[in-house]
């Protein structure tokens, strides 16, 4: 199973009223560093998984901004979707993370099998493109590659 479909597995576990951080569903999936690739992977969620994208928020309890051109995932339609299951914004426009967020299941997939290196036993595949940190932890960026003979 790729990094796309362990997000899209875990993120289908998130009750109704309750929201996750994309941090938090990186970090459940071993890939601590990858919050980026979880929105980059919630944002290419095929339609007929019915992923509850809007259950997933910044890690300040709000709605993080997009494009323009990503109307199918407006952040008024999420807050919209949000509030509809009961989740309360304050007139900041924040979620109380203390009382709405999920506490999640413990790290599933690959991360369990250590931190060292990649720490997603090396799967190289799409939800590793876009991170930040690579170069920082030895996840593949220009100053991994080497000398060649």
């Amino acid at each position: 199973m790729n990094f796309y479909q362990q997000v899209y597995e875990l993120v289908l576990q998130i009750p109704p009223g309750k929201v996750a951080t994309y941090g938090q569903i990186a970090t459940l999936l071993g890939r601590p560093h990858a919050a980026r690739a979880v929105g980059y992977a919630l944002h290419l969620a095929p339609n007929h998984l019915k992923v509850p994208w809007q259950r997933v928020i910044n890690s300040q309890g709000k709605i993080s901004p997009r494009s323009s051109l990503d109307m199918p995932h407006e952040p008024l339609i999420q807050r919209i979707l949000l509030e509809a299951e009961g989740v309360v914004f304050d007139e900041t426009g924040r979620v109380d993370l203390k009382k709405y967020l999920w506490e999640g299941k413990k790290k599933m997939g690959r991360g369990d099998r250590g931190t060292r290196g990649r720490g997603d036993g090396g799967t190289g595949g799409r939800g590793d493109r876009g991170t930040r940190g690579r170069r920082e932890e030895g996840m593949g960026g220009r100053g991994d590659r080497g000398t060649r003979g």
